[in-house]
């Protein structure tokens, strides 16, 4: 496909400001447009899990911006990388990946990156292909650019030497690594959020080191999960994964606080400026149902996502009990109890147990927040408490947030 021709200067900076935290340095960004030919723009993914989340493509949504303005996007799978692990915001050690687990994890990007990029314009980059070759004396020669010091300077790193905990001489060549891939691709540009800001900087200091021109470093915020409080995250259940069902997605972004949606609608969307202004003037229902029906329709087409809606507005705002509803049977084996509430052979389990093991939660700690959120129901009535035992018998009609019902069967685990 024929990238676009290029805008003015001027326009394309407006387009790479907006949604951006840090643009370091700007001049010179204006200076490499000025030149009015493709920039290498890079960003670095290790594959350290398989889903990617609305979080993730707040950086990938302005490297699509890149791309729509005519640059070349270089999207590197971290291979190499993803064996060390990536260490920033960690207080202990990364565990370290396999080969055969980054390999897995790296194919199911490769079809998620496609939901918001034109891949036919993307070079997708394994580290390996240079990282790998290096040898011992190479590596000397590369870490004798970068002192302890520097090293030190990062927050992560810096309390974790402070307080005593262990920082693996491993980890110190991570941000090494991650520099050397720009060095590697002449990078004119590299984006990342903000907790990546050592490591773009670091890529700068290696490519002066090796007599070429700095890239950009260009950082976008971390987003914000559900809660609005902690930044996204699978591990917390704060999460919108884009691979989720139209409906999940839907509902989720539905029950977002409305500060925090304006903050979704700057990040994750490219509204215009006037469109954005017309939405803030009206009702907060009807700009987070817009928004809700765009980033649906992003990832699975606006046929899937206008059901979405008619859903939601059936089920959630006009209250209406779905008409078939999936009924699931858990058996009462080992596990289960809850705080000592029940032991492992009891008739019944705690009210966080059965929303995990009914597929309502995609973790414990998500199932626990949904009860003392109050968005679970029990056959209509509202519990708040995790540990609420529910019985072997005939089943109950459990509602998890505002969408997903369940007629949920505790099979007793007693031999007849």
């Amino acid at each position: 496909m024929t990238p676009p021709p290029f805008a003015a200067v001027d326009e394309q900076l407006a387009r790479i400001r907006r949604g951006t935290a840090q643009i370091i340095v700007e001049s010179e960004l204006r200076a490499k447009l000025a030149r009015g030919t493709p920039l290498t723009v890079k960003l670095g993914l290790d594959p350290t899990a398989p889903d990617l989340h609305l979080g993730h493509t707040v950086v990938l949504q302005k490297l699509r911006d890149f791309q729509e303005l005519g640059h070349q996007v270089v999207i590197i799978i971290g291979d190499f990388t993803g064996m060390i692990g990536d260490p920033t915001g960690r207080s202990e050690t990364r565990k370290q990946l396999t080969r055969e687990e980054i390999r897995v994890n790296a194919e199911t990007y490769r079809a998620q990156l496609g939901r918001v990029l034109d891949m036919a314009r993307v070079r997708l980059e394994f580290n390996s292909t240079w990282l790998s070759t290096l040898s011992f004396e190479d590596i000397i020669r590369e870490t004798a650019h970068v002192t302890v010091a520097q090293m030190l300077q990062r927050e992560d790193f810096a309390a974790r030497y402070g307080s005593g905990r262990p920082v693996s001489l491993h980890e110190f060549l991570y941000p090494l690594a991650q520099a050397y891939d720009s060095v590697a691709l002449r990078a004119d540009v590299e984006l990342g959020g903000t907790d990546q800001t050592f490591n773009l900087l670091l890529g700068r200091d290696l490519q002066r080191a090796h007599g070429r021109e700095p890239q950009i470093a260009v950082t976008v915020p971390i987003l914000e999960g559900l809660d609005g409080v902690q930044k996204m995250s699978k591990s917390l259940g704060n999460y919108v994964g884009i691979s989720e069902s139209p409906e999940e997605i839907y509902g989720k972004l539905m029950s977002i606080s409305d500060d925090l949606m304006w903050r979704y609608v700057e990040l994750l969307t490219r509204l215009p400026a006037g469109e954005i202004d017309a939405l803030r003037a009206g009702h907060p229902r009807d700009a987070k149902m817009r928004l809700a029906r765009l980033l649906t329709a992003t990832y699975h087409g606006d046929a899937l996502a206008s059901r979405a809606e008619a859903k939601f507005v059936r089920e959630v705002q006009k209250r209406e009990v779905p008409g078939i509803i999936d009924q699931v049977t858990v058996a009462l084996g080992v596990g289960g109890g809850g705080r000592g509430k029940a032991p492992a052979d009891s008739e019944s389990r705690p009210l966080w147990w059965v929303v995990k093991e009914a597929g309502l939660a995609a973790s414990t700690s998500e199932g626990r927040r949904l009860i003392r959120q109050g968005a679970v129901d029990v056959d209509g009535v509202r519990v708040t408490d995790p540990d609420h035992q529910l019985h072997a018998g005939p089943g109950y009609l459990i509602r998890a947030g505002k969408r997903r019902y369940k007629r949920v069967v505790l099979q007793s685990g007693k031999k007849s």
